[in-house]
Parts: structure tokens; sequence; C-alpha cells
């Protein structure tokens, strides 16, 4: 479960990241390099410790085996952190005796770990705080490998990756829909799936009509809930793969209507329109999270705006896995559904730990990526290409995929530095959503004049950092 930081934490780590950004930049060892290469190697794959640390193709599982280090683990899944993690832990150490691994589960995580990384024993493997602009990882982590190389293996290997060095993998991947419960939508007489923002409020709307369960779930009082609105606004509402990183820096009022339903406008004018046509729960500021996943499986919810990381999650709530379903965010782009899919939390390791542990944190990085089944087990995009998708996704063959492509060379920093200069801070804080449901409620401010605020910010920012607004 993501989280995101605070406006005032984002900037007051923009500023720590800055005064670091003059550290010279750090390449991947080669392949070729002598250091890769084992010293002394037995029957048992056991390995001389090289001066270096091995990138993450060139490393494999069953090398090193005598190696003897103690890598500390934070992690956001506090849910899992006692059972699932603990049985990788175990099964890790078949082959690795010696390598301790310890975890620290962390609550409030992206604000926790935005400040600790800035200093240089904060452990050894973490989930990379989305908050770090990829051009300062170098400061903070350690090269997994050569990006172009990581890609011929793993999906997503350019997305906290800088320069072509990958400094994070993903630890699973999803894709960005809507959770639904099937039995509900079947006893409400939905017989397919809402396609566009008008077809998804008439099924809600049916739904509250002739059935007991609620529409849709905001999850408002857990904040954090809230900012899964924002990773509908790039590949889902426009099928444009370049429009976080490249289209929307140099957009003139990217907030605005359209008038046919895309865009970002039409994924948050879904949000507001749904709390005022009280198609949510009575008291939005009452919200449990934890509550809400029995809530749904049991078929009091109807629809939760989630990424597929929530899938199993909801499963395994209560006695009706079969029930909880998964389906496109409806928005419809000429004639077309397109789905943002992108990583989730990636795995980060400390560019300040020893070799020893480097090494073992490297190796735990590969079990988990490619033997644990994290990313398959969460309902999601496994991370090897080679693995198959899981059957949960169903409802997305014939959707077309979307990935957001990286900034344009020279511009890496420019979303960054307009999106947290505007506070609008989309993917960062969550107040602008929280403005959404709260006006909405209390009828202060229409959609319109909410987006008409953010366009107002975001164009100023874009003419500060240099942007004409096209």
């Amino acid at each position: 479960m993501k989280r995101t930081v605070s406006l005032i934490m984002s900037l007051i780590l923009l500023v720590t990241l800055a005064a670091c950004g003059a550290s010279s930049q750090k390449q991947p060892p080669s392949a070729n390099s002598e250091q890769t290469e084992s010293a002394s190697e037995g029957a048992s794959g056991a390995q001389t410790v090289p001066t270096e640390v091995p990138s993450l193709d060139q490393i494999k599982l069953g090398d090193f085996t005598d190696l003897q280090a103690s890598v500390q683990f934070k992690t956001h899944r506090t849910d899992i952190v006692d059972t699932v993690l603990v049985g990788y832990v175990a099964d890790f150490q078949k082959t690795y005796p010696n390598i301790e691994i310890t975890y620290e589960a962390i609550t409030d995580y992206a604000e926790t770990m935005t400040t600790r990384v800035s200093t240089p024993e904060w452990g050894d493997v973490c989930m990379i705080p989305t908050t770090i602009p990829n051009t300062e990882l170098i400061n903070y982590f350690e090269p997994l490998g050569d990006t172009e190389a990581l890609a011929q293996t793993y999906n997503f290997a350019d997305n906290k990756a800088n320069a072509g060095v990958t400094y994070g993998i993903s630890s699973t991947n999803n894709v960005q829909g809507v959770l639904y419960n099937k039995a509900v939508y079947t006893q409400a007489g939905i017989d397919a799936l809402p396609k566009t923002p008008d077809e998804f409020l008439d099924a809600l709307k049916k739904i509250k009509d002739s059935t007991d369960a609620i529409p849709l779930y905001t999850n408002f009082a857990a904040g954090w809930t809230m900012g899964a609105w924002d990773a509908y606004i790039g590949g889902s509402a426009t099928g444009d793969p370049n429009f976080m990183q490249q289209v929307l820096p140099h957009a003139k009022d990217p907030f605005k209507d359209r008038g046919d339903g895309t865009g970002p406008f039409a994924v948050y004018n879904v949000l507001y329109q749904v709390v005022q046509q009280g198609l949510v729960e009575d008291d939005p500021s009452t919200t449990d999270w934890e509550g809400s996943k029995g809530m749904f499986n049991r078929g009091e919810i109807a629809t939760m705006i989630l990424g597929s990381w929530a899938i199993v999650q909801m499963q395994e709530a209560g006695p009706n896995p079969a029930d909880v379903g998964y389906m496109p965010f409806p928005i419809t782009v000429q004639g077309t559904q397109y789905a943002s899919a992108g990583p989730d939390y990636c795995y980060g390791i400390n560019k300040n730990s020893s070799v020893e542990n480097k090494i073992a944190s490297m190796l735990y990085t590969k079990y988990l990526v490619e033997n644990s089944n994290f990313d398959y087990d969460q309902g999601g995009i496994p991370t090897v290409k080679e693995h198959k998708l899981p059957d949960t996704l169903s409802a997305f063959d014939g959707i077309d995929l979307v990935a957001d492509n990286p900034a344009l060379a020279g511009e890496e920093d420019l979303f960054t530095n307009i999106n947290v200069d505007s506070e609008v801070s989309l993917n960062m804080d969550n107040q602008h959503v929280i403005d959404i449901v709260e006006a909405a409620l209390g009828g202060t401010k229409t959609i319109e004049e909410i987006t008409g605020e953010w366009n107002a910010r975001w164009t100023a920012s874009q003419e500060k950092y240099g942007v004409t607004p096209q």
C-alpha cells in the first residue's frame, strides 16, 4: 500500500537532494569486471566475496552460499511482515543460511523513509520512496545494473533509472483499474462493464437503487487511499505513454474539461460526481480501510478505486474470493480503452552498506523478484517478463496497457519541479484529491472551479521554469 508524503516533506527532500547533487556518476560494474568473477568456487556454489558488487543480471542465485551478512529491510507492508515476508526469508535461507534478513515494517512509510534515506545508515534494502527524483537516486542507492541489459529480463527496468543505470527494480507491477464485486453488479442487473464515466455513474445509481451495497466506497478517512485517483490521469485517461512526463509539463491548462470524457478532468470529475450524488458511504470521514476489505468481500461495498495490488487483499478478507473482480477505469479514448500500468514500490539497496551486505541484498532482491512469486501472488503484473499474467486480470484481455515513458533528455526534473512548485502535487500529496471530496460534500466549489485553480498554479509554475504552455 503506497503512502504519500506531505508537500512540506517533499519540499524539504528536494532541498536536501539538491545539496547532494554534486556527487559524481557511478557506473555499475562491467559484465567483464574481474571483481564479479569467482576467486574460488566449489560444488556448493560458494564464492570469495568480490571487492565490488555484481549487478542484478550478473549475480546468480546459488552464488556466494558461504556469505555471512545481516540485512535490514525496510518495508511498507505492515499487513504481511509477520507472515508472508517471514516465509520468504525462511525459503531464502535454505540456500543462504548465513544471511540474516530482518524486516522493519513502517506505517507512515513514505514520510519516514523520505527522511531516513538522507542519512547513510538507514538499513540495507528498502522500497524506494516515490518522492526521490530519478536524477538523485545515485546519491542514495547502489546501481543494480545497466538499464538496457536489465530491460531484457525485467518489466519497467527504467522506472528507477537515470543516465542508463537502474537503481531500483519493481517489487510488483500494478495495472490501474477498479475493484468491483461481481455478485453485487449482477444483482443490480449490470450485464456489461461500464466503459465511460456516464456509464459508470449509471451503474452506481443502479446499485444504489436495487441493492443494499454502498455503490462506491471512498476510503476517505485513510487519506493515502485518495492518492489512487492520480494513477488514472495518464495512460488510462489519455492512452498516451508520453502524457505524464513529456506532455503534462508543457500542456496548457491540462486539467480543463476536454468535453469528451477523457483526460485528467474526466477522472477527477468521476470522484466529484459520485460524492455529490450520494453514491458513496454516508459519512466519508468515518471510513475504515481494514474493515472495508471484509465489507467488499461480503458484498456490502460494490466498488473501490485502487490499484491491482488490492485484489488479493480483498479476496483474502472473507468467504467470497470469487466475487472480487477488477475492471479497467471507465474511460474510452476514441473507441479504445487503455489502462495505466507500471511498478509499485521498487527495491533499492543502500549505497553505503558494506560490500557483504550489498551482495546479500542483491541476492535477496533477486530472489524476491524471480523466485518468491510475490508480484504474482499480489495480483500484479510479474516483474520477470517471462512470467504469465494472473487470472485476476482477465478483464484486461484486449485492453491496451500503457506504461509511462520517461522524461525527455534534459527535462528529467521538469515535471517534478512544476508539480511541487504549483502545489498540485500529483502522486505526491493527497490534499488536491481530498479537496475534491470536501468540496463535493459541502457544495463549496464546483469541479470546474477546483481544476481551474490547479491550471492557474500550473501555468505560473511552467512560466517560472521557462516553459511556454502549448
